[in-house]
């Protein structure tokens, strides 16, 4: 009975418990819902700034990019023309031969003769007619490009300077030999415009309004460096006309055209009064803030400007810009063929040797450079330094010898020369070239100056052989029919061949 009692009490005391529980909850169920409702909003308050705790998310892993695009993981192999082999054999005469005869075929009238030689050793591994003088046309420009190098050399630069006039408010423009002037500023990374008016304009402002100077000036010009005509008379007038070349003074814009993308057509018979009246226009407009003024018109110094302030004293010189240096001017004259600059180069470089700037001097000053580099002249009938004149005489043999110079002589300073070579199908005067069957083969390959005059086709150059072996060469086609398509094909031909030469 006791154990009976005692398992009810037991009971009784569960059943109470649980009662005051469900009472416990039915009284604490609204701040069950409550704290329910309060962890509902929390939740995405906590997703919105656990970001600003956490730091960003990750990104996503990039696509992979494709092989083309990634970074290499070894250095590819050298690409380009093999090193030259000292080792390599000469190709020998008669197999050289048997490859040019054929193909140095005029297209009509007229005849070619040429010259191949070994440039390390000099021997002749080619000659067909090679000392006969023939018209050279712009190969001319070889002979041009060895004299200034050797004369003035490779580093040397022309100064434009401005300096004060005779007279109060008056400011004088004096040419130092810069045909390559351009009308803006200076240009450094540009042969061409290397020098520019609007910089030497602003200079000049600068150096007068830091004097004091105001009112009007006057702008004067002095081209006195070059002297006899301007116009070679062995020049053809058409030629003239047709802009192959203009009246030449030391100091030009464009070399001596009014826009240097338009290489044909007329010119500046004046280029010196051309470049002075640019560089009025440019001092009015750098002078307008500082309160000068520039008179209308332009005029040449009444006596040389060494000479302005009497004879012991020299000018006072307010502005001065310099141009590209000799060796990247001769690149432009051989990879444009330029006339005016080739003229130009002849002038300074007799100006350096002591002789007058003037046609004479400038053919007088490239023979005697020739003569001193060890290079045979007595062949040679030199009109002018360009190649225009149809009097020139210079044997194929000349124009081989000045490659091998350049390329593999003594005189490490005609090494500057070689950038000015055009290139076959890529660039200069070769651009367009190289391109058929017969001579793609040598494009990229053939370097050579061309020469084009009506009835006048040269072609002077150098390539490496097959087996590695350097060859210098020049042909020349004299009394060709004017425009035969073929003439050029067989120089480019005969070239090409030299290139693929194994010739043993």
């Amino acid at each position: 009975m006791t154990k009976t009692i005692g398992t009810d009490q037991q009971h009784g005391r569960v059943r109470q418990a649980a009662r005051r529980a469900v009472t416990g909850l039915r009284s604490s169920w609204p701040l069950v819902l409550l704290s329910a409702l309060l962890v509902a909003l929390a939740l995405p308050a906590a997703l919105l700034v656990a970001p600003g705790f956490l730091g960003p998310e990750a990104p996503a892993p990039a696509p992979s990019a494709p092989a083309w695009q990634q970074a290499p993981a070894t250095l590819s192999a050298r690409q380009g023309l093999a090193a030259l082999d000292a080792a390599a054999e000469i190709p020998s005469q008669p197999a050289v031969t048997a490859q040019l005869d054929p193909l140095l075929k005029a297209d009509g009238g007229g005849t070619f003769t040429g010259m191949v030689q070994d440039a390390w050793t000099g021997q002749v591994l080619f000659d067909r007619g090679g000392s006969e003088g023939r018209v050279p046309a712009s190969n001319m420009k070889l002979l041009t490009a060895v004299a200034a190098l050797r004369s003035l050399g490779p580093g040397h630069r022309f100064s434009t300077t401005v300096v004060a006039g005779p007279a109060p408010g008056q400011v004088v423009l004096v040419g130092g030999g810069d045909v390559l002037l351009g009308p803006g500023d200076s240009n450094p990374e540009r042969a061409l415009g290397h020098a520019g008016l609007a910089t030497l304009a602003a200079a000049t402002v600068e150096a007068l309004t830091s004097d004091g100077a105001s009112g009007e000036l006057k702008v004067l010009v002095d081209d006195s460096l070059f002297s006899g005509p301007a116009l070679n008379p062995a020049w053809d007038s058409g030629d003239v006309a047709a802009g192959e070349v203009a009246p030449l003074f030391p100091l030009a814009l464009n070399s001596g055209r009014y826009d240097p993308a338009v290489t044909t057509g007329p010119r500046p018979q004046d280029s010196a009064i051309a470049a002075a009246e640019e560089f009025a226009a440019r001092l009015r407009t750098a002078g307008a803030a500082a309160g000068l003024t520039v008179a209308a018109g332009v005029e040449r110094s009444p006596a040389p400007a060494r000479a302005a302030g009497g004879e012991s004293e020299k000018p006072v010189v307010l502005a001065e810009v310099q141009s590209a240096t000799v060796a990247e001017q001769v690149d432009v004259m051989l990879q444009d063929s330029d006339n005016y600059l080739a003229e130009a180069l002849g002038r300074l470089t007799a100006l350096a040797d002591g002789l007058p700037g003037s046609n004479d001097g400038a053919t007088a000053a490239v023979r005697a450079q020739l003569s001193a580099a060890g290079l045979a002249t007595d062949a040679m009938k030199l009109v002018d330094v360009c190649g225009l004149a149809m009097g020139n005489q210079v044997p194929a043999r000349q124009f081989s010898e000045v490659v091998r110079a350049i390329t593999s002589g003594a005189d490490t300073r005609l090494r500057a020369a070689l950038d000015g070579f055009p290139v076959a199908g890529l660039t200069g005067t070769l651009d367009t070239r190289y391109g058929g069957g017969a001579t793609a083969g040598g494009a990229g390959l053939v370097r050579a100056k061309t020469g084009t005059l009506n009835t006048v086709l040269a072609l002077s150059g150098y390539v490496v052989d097959a087996d590695g072996r350097l060859l210098v060469f020049s042909f020349i086609g004299n009394g060709l029919t004017p425009g035969a398509a073929g003439n050029k094909e067989a120089l480019d031909r005969a070239a090409t061949a030299l290139a693929g030469c194994g010739c043993r």
